[in-house]
């Protein structure tokens, strides 16, 4: 998304920043999430994922880069071991496997409000969609754990883990047992990125399946 807004007043600078230091080494992890998502209108920032499966066997691994621009657009780009692309333009989800050539397009609007792209990308309304509790630190960060509020949610919960204000980390359990485990590198907070970012055309001779 361009940003073609301009530039906030001082005192708007001077009150996220006093907002930031508020939020002291003793806050808890739902703060560090709330001021997060107020202060964060645009993110990148690259990944590694890991999936868990319920049976134990050997996770599988991969990474790539991924972006919002809130309110609903996102891009998820997976470089290794496969190319895979996810783009949210704000009204419909489209994922593109680029080895099978196939598009799979779906409306956007009540999954993302009940998704984990919903916490990062969605309005800031979390607490309409998530029930929040705190969970307990480990690996160094402090946890706050999301469950959908709507039953047919595709998962049990998410966890998410901030060091100090950064978000590191991201553990997502699925309806089937699976777990999905996302660690950020360094996040960049507010970038300006262009609105080409969140289109998406699929390519000639591609497979267009959905809705």
């Amino acid at each position: 998304m361009g940003d073609n807004s301009p530039m906030r007043p001082l005192t708007t600078f001077l009150g996220g920043l006093l907002a930031a230091f508020a939020v002291s080494a003793q806050a808890t992890g739902i703060e560090r999430l709330k001021v997060f998502l107020d202060h964060t209108q645009s993110a990148r920032a690259n990944f590694s994922q890991t999936v868990i499966a319920k049976s134990g066997k050997k996770p599988q691994q991969a990474s790539g880069q991924m972006m919002f621009a809130r309110p609903g657009k996102f891009r998820w780009v997976y470089e290794k071991p496969y190319a895979q692309l996810l783009v949210g333009d704000g009204d419909k989800l489209w994922i593109y496997d680029k080895d099978l050539n196939q598009v799979t397009v779906k409306k956007l609007g009540k999954a993302l409000g009940e998704s984990p792209a919903a916490l990062l990308a969605g309005q800031g309304d979390l607490e309409k969609h998530f029930n929040l509790k705190e969970a307990p630190a480990k690996d160094g960060l402090e946890w706050v754990e999301a469950t959908p509020k709507a039953k047919e949610g595709g998962f049990e919960y998410l966890r998410i883990g901030f060091e100090g204000e950064a978000l590191r980390s991201m553990e997502i359990q699925d309806n089937f047992g699976q777990t999905t485990v996302l660690v950020f590198g360094l996040m960049e907070r507010n970038p300006g990125l262009a609105a080409s970012l969140f289109k998406f055309t699929p390519p000639k001779g591609a497979d267009v399946v959905g809705e």
